[in-house]
């Protein structure tokens, strides 16, 4: 930000790191600076940073004085993939991810990949897995190009961050506000938020990274679509293949199974009480609002574990 030339003021504000402190609280933080600095309906926010930076950096921006202008600037992976494209802004409600928000698109989303060269490997991971995500819904072409970067450099990562951009973008803009298609982009993300969420909290459990909680997710998701849908088995076994060998598997015990469960119930897809799953047909091939009962649930981590 030192070298960054302009005749207007610039005010650089920092808030910690993690996604412990994506809540109203640093929020709030946020917006006294902004009033501090006499911030007005003219100003433009520029978030630099990660999907906690994006996410947070764009609801502030989008409530401050009713909305001012916002520009993402992800420096990850995972925000550059999915965080800082489609509007969609907000944060966390004590563990529960991403219930407080709204949809706003930026003005602009800049995106730089040489900001990856400094990101730790489980973070590169963690971006993977929305990529992964968005060949499973959209283009098995794509599932296929990415379960081939055994040995990926960054310089093979550009074309694939453009293509991954591109499923995204052609997703929400054909339903900006999902009332249906861009649904299919919570696949693995119903029983994964809820796995971020109990291993955010649970003292005995190492904190997971959002990437690898929605490759457990999409693994628990496909074998839901096995049951329920007639996916294909032996795309189901490539699917947690793939994931296993890419992220290591984690332990789950009994007892975080209700509670994981219990945690659905305050998914953004549901409806009616109901809890609505993303599941597969076929790669490619998504289906919506899909109930599903507890048992085959039980039986999608009995999988995982397997």
């Amino acid at each position: 930000m030192a070298n960054l030339q302009t005749d207007i003021p610039v005010e650089v504000i920092e808030i910690p790191a993690g996604e412990i402190n994506k809540n109203i609280e640093t929020c709030t933080g946020v917006w006294n600076v902004l009033s501090e600095l006499d911030a007005d309906r003219k100003s433009l926010m520029i978030n630099v940073g990660g999907g906690v930076v994006t996410d947070l950096g764009g609801f502030v921006a989008s409530t401050f004085k009713r909305g001012i202008s916002y520009i993402n600037v992800p420096t990850t992976l995972l925000s550059m993939v999915d965080a800082s494209v489609g509007g969609k802004t907000g944060v966390d409600l004590g563990t529960l991810k991403n219930q407080i928000g709204v949809i706003n698109t930026p003005e602009m989303v800049l995106i730089d990949t040489s900001f990856l060269a400094t990101l730790p490997a489980n973070e590169m991971r963690s971006g993977l897995a929305e990529m992964l995500k968005h060949g499973l819904i959209y283009d098995e072409a794509y599932w296929k190009k990415m379960i081939d970067l055994s040995n990926f450099t960054l310089e093979d990562l550009d074309g694939l961050i453009y293509e991954s951009v591109v499923i995204k973008n052609n997703v929400v803009t054909e339903d900006p506000k999902e009332n249906g298609l861009r649904k299919i982009l919570n696949f693995g993300h119903t029983l994964g938020h809820a796995i971020e969420s109990y291993f955010l909290t649970h003292e005995t459990k190492e904190t997971l990274l959002h990437g690898e909680a929605i490759a457990i997710g999409m693994v628990l998701a496909s074998y839901i679509s096995n049951k329920q849908e007639g996916f294909s088995s032996e795309k189901l076994d490539e699917i947690k293949h793939v994931i296993i060998d890419m992220y290591g598997k984690v332990e789950f015990e009994n007892a975080d199974y209700e509670t994981i469960i219990d945690l659905m119930k305050y998914d953004k897809k549901n409806s009616h009480g109901n809890i609505n799953f993303v599941l597969l047909s076929d790669i490619g091939a998504p289906v919506l609002d899909k109930i599903v009962p507890n048992t085959t649930i039980l039986e999608a981590f009995q999988f995982y574990n397997s």
